[in-house]
C-alpha cells in the first residue's frame, strides 16, 4: 500500500469511528439542514451541553462538521 492510500485509508478509519455513536450520527442528520446550537442539540438528544460539545469536538476533529461562534 502507497503512502498516499494509507493516508486515504486512515481519513476514512477516522470519519468511520467519529460516526460510531448514535448520537453524533443524529447530530450530523440534523445540521444537514440547518445551524444548531449546542443548546439546541442538547434539547433534541436530551444529554447535558458539555456531551455534545465533546461529540461536536470529535466530529470536528474527523473534519465532518465546522464550528462557528456567534
Amino acid at each position: 500500500m502507497t503512502r498516499t492510500e494509507q493516508n486515504r485509508s486512515q481519513a476514512i478509519s477516522t470519519v468511520f469511528k467519529a460516526l460510531g455513536h448514535p448520537s453524533r450520527v443524529f447530530i450530523v442528520e440534523r445540521l444537514k439542514t440547518a445551524d444548531h446550537c449546542v443548546c439546541e442539540l442538547s434539547e433534541m438528544i436530551g444529554v447535558d451541553m458539555s456531551t455534545v460539545s465533546r461529540h461536536l469536538s470529535i466530529l470536528k476533529k474527523a473534519g465532518i462538521v465546522a464550528d462557528r461562534k456567534e
